[in-house]
């Protein structure tokens, strides 16, 4: 479900965080959006406080505008309502753990923005809260012969209208790890003509270089003679991968994409999304032996290593052959 929201929803004060969060830190748009969305909902309860009624009716809660909401009211909230707000978060809107650290992350970077770097308030009730803290699971990822399967479920597609698109999306996600806004970003400019390379924007607006692999040579050059072929002669978008409307492809489109392609391959049992084709990219490049841990992490995008060593587990497979190789497993208490 999309939470679709607008700056202008937002008082003055708000919308100049906004534009620093945009301007000065350089944030995407996705990500500045999903800080007001946590933000509307902080807000929404803030005015709502103590009315059980709109807390509990989900349709009267969504209902709030939040205008209203200006430094007045901001200088007056307590570190007790921030907790609170947590506590509603995970008990009335059953949020998980990362979702509710997500909100106490915006609410910090507000109070950041309005005690630190503008000076407008001297308090910032936020400080002090400990995020909520995140279970640690490894990633998910699908096995090389369900990758393959997924690969084969796009090839062999009687109804595909854009197969060469959709197979060349999966051959990226799952080759070279990148993030669904970074893909969804390409433009052909982006792309070296010899098809060596790609450029993508990652988090921070930081770009970097992508290299291809045979894989994602010969899947972007079957679709490039389509994209840059007749059908779309006419079209003005700079993007690599278009909609039916020959618009730049969104985020939700690729989601619905991949989805579709995972359910043919009859993986839709497994949970798996469009993350997990980045973490089966990862996964797969560090379990064949030929990856420095290092390297990995340039090529997913990440800012420090401790973030990319989650890869560095081991197989199932791995581990019980490792207790094979134990000098006393072939000793049992058998009869003498």
């Amino acid at each position: 479900m999309r939470h679709e929201i607008s700056v202008n929803e937002f008082s003055p004060i708000v919308r100049e965080y906004a534009s620093y969060k945009t301007v000065i830190q350089g944030c995407s748009q996705r990500t500045v959006e999903q800080y007001l969305i946590d933000l509307r909902t902080f807000f929404r309860y803030l005015l709502c406080e103590g009315d059980a009624a709109v807390l509990h009716d989900p349709e009267q809660f969504m209902a709030i505008t939040v205008e209203s909401v200006d430094l007045n009211l901001l200088r007056e909230v307590s570190a007790d309502q921030i907790y609170d707000f947590l506590l509603y978060a995970d008990s009335e809107r059953q949020n998980q753990t990362s979702a509710k650290a997500r909100k106490l992350a915006a609410i910090r970077s507000l109070y950041k923005f309005l005690v630190n770097k503008r000076g407008y308030l001297t308090d910032n009730p936020a400080a002090n809260i400990d995020s909520p803290k995140k279970k640690k699971s490894l990633p998910k990822f699908l096995s090389l012969d369900e990758a393959r399967a997924l690969l084969s479920a796009v090839l062999n597609d009687p109804e595909a209208r854009h197969r060469e698109r959709d197979f060349c999306i999966i051959t990226l996600f799952l080759n070279c790890g990148m993030r669904v806004g970074e893909l969804v970003g390409i433009n052909l400019q982006d792309i070296d003509p010899s098809l060596r390379s790609l450029r993508v924007l990652g988090k921070g607006n930081k770009e970097r270089i992508i290299y291809l692999n045979e894989a994602c040579r010969e899947a972007l050059a079957g679709y490039l003679l389509i994209r840059k072929g007749e059908a779309y002669a006419a079209c003005t978008d700079r993007a690599l991968f278009l909609s039916n409307r020959q618009a730049r492809l969104s985020i939700q489109g690729v989601q619905v994409t991949v989805q579709k392609y995972l359910n043919m391959a009859g993986l839709a049992s497994k949970h798996y999304s469009v993350h997990k084709l980045r973490h089966t990219a990862a996964t797969l490049m560090y379990q064949s032996g030929e990856v420095d841990i290092r390297v990995l992490k340039d090529i997913l995008g990440h800012e420090q290593l401790n973030t990319t060593q989650i890869y560095t587990h081991v197989s199932n497979r791995n581990m019980e052959e490792a207790m094979k190789h134990n000098p006393l497993s072939g000793e049992s208490a058998g009869e003498d």
